[in-house]
């Protein structure tokens, strides 16, 4: 069986969303980068909500979404999982990774909007018993997965929803 690893989170010290994943599919992984898939959407939807071309190099979008107090991260740490599907992740093998120590050194952060289903279902499952209560807490919402594998939704349909990410950030910045 294929052991995946995710990457490192993208959190400045300021930042008051995060957006989580579940695990780097094939595409991310081969290429070291979050949403490498050509087809995901998520790349293009962050710089239209933010006003950055999505096709900058990697680390000026990281940049781009730091400076606007956006962290990026996925829940499973490593897991089995052959392929990119989520729904093929062996859910008894995943390891979340240490959101402890990611709210500790980004202790602003709050509200969590998670990338699809499953991030949610694993942050619910393996997260939140291990967090501190003021952690627990924090609004959560999950949006739909920006992954051409969830082709139900349009672009538009999914922008739309997304949209609510910019609108937190509105209102937290007030």
């Amino acid at each position: 069986m294929v052991i995946n690893r995710s990457f490192d989170d993208v959190a400045a010290d300021d930042a008051l969303i995060l957006i989580l994943g579940s695990m780097p599919g094939v595409a991310s992984l081969k290429a070291q980068q979050y949403y490498a898939h050509p087809r995901n959407l998520f790349w293009d939807i962050m710089g239209e909500l933010f006003g950055f071309n999505p096709r900058l190099p990697y680390s000026e979008r990281l940049e781009q979404l730091q400076s606007n107090l956006i962290a990026l991260w996925d829940v499973a740490h490593q897991c089995e999982r052959p392929g990119s599907l989520d729904s093929n992740i062996n859910s008894n093998s995943v390891i979340a990774n240490d959101f402890n120590a990611l709210f500790q050194s980004s202790p602003q952060i709050k509200a969590i909007y998670f990338n699809g289903q499953k991030a949610a279902q694993l942050y619910q499952r393996l997260v939140v018993p291990t967090l501190p209560e003021n952690f627990q807490s924090l609004p959560r919402q999950i949006l739909p997965s920006t992954s051409p594998a969830h082709a139900s939704l349009s672009r538009e349909e999914k922008l739309k929803q997304w949209s609510q990410v910019g609108e937190t950030l509105a209102t937290l910045t007030k």
